[in-house]
């Protein structure tokens, strides 16, 4: 059983494996099952609580990255296995018009998770696939980002303060005019307009 829970949390978390190396990454990853075994039987499921695990394992806290680069992971991995919700597309919004679309209750997308980290984590995972040279500048700064499924593919991407505080607010209030708003205050300079147009045209927004 520990052997198969080893290799499902090496399936959901390739790189933070390649970020340690393998046998490493076994080591912590039997730390992680003794402490802490699933509550249920789907292995996809299992693996919620490693970047924290991680942020408190007293061999790797000097990888001040690595918890983050975790979740980064497990958001990937729940985009996945994410509900497939119809999106709210742009020609939807636009059948609805503007007053209804106001008062109607809005989500993200239940594939959505929004990511930010002091740590370039977007840099580091690509720098660590297989076509990667495993080189990021830690000092490229913090980056906000959003985790999605958008088709068949599970993708991410950075935000801007206006895009992030847009989604933020729409996912607290499930309202558009406070998450406009909130997109305002962020960068009062924003073309909320073109905002809501990419949040539509990814995909990333449902009607409740």
């Amino acid at each position: 059983m520990l052997d198969s829970l080893t290799a499902a949390l090496a399936t959901t978390f390739p790189v933070v494996a390649r970020l340690v190396d393998p046998r490493f990454f076994r080591y912590a990853a039997d730390a992680y099952v003794r402490a802490q075994p699933p509550a249920g039987p789907c292995l996809f499921e299992y693996g919620a609580t490693l970047a924290d695990f991680l942020a408190s394992f007293e061999p790797c806290r000097h990888l001040v990255y690595l918890p983050d680069v975790a979740r980064l992971e497990w958001a990937m991995n729940a985009a996945l296995h994410a509900p497939d919700v119809p999106p709210l597309t742009a020609a939807g919004a636009a059948a609805l018009g503007p007053d209804a679309l106001a008062a109607r209750a809005l989500a993200l997308h239940p594939s959505v998770t929004l990511l930010r980290s002091r740590w370039p984590v977007d840099r580091i995972w690509r720098a660590n696939q297989s076509d990667g040279d495993g080189a990021a500048d830690l000092d490229a700064g913090a980056v906000a980002l959003q985790v999605w499924r958008r088709g068949d593919d599970v993708v991410f991407r950075a935000l801007s303060p206006a895009a992030d505080a847009l989604r933020v607010a729409l996912a607290r209030t499930r309202r558009l005019g406070p998450a406009l708003d909130a997109a305002r205050a962020a960068e009062p300079a924003a073309d909320l307009g073109a905002l809501l147009r990419e949040a539509l045209d990814e995909a990333c927004v449902a009607a409740c």
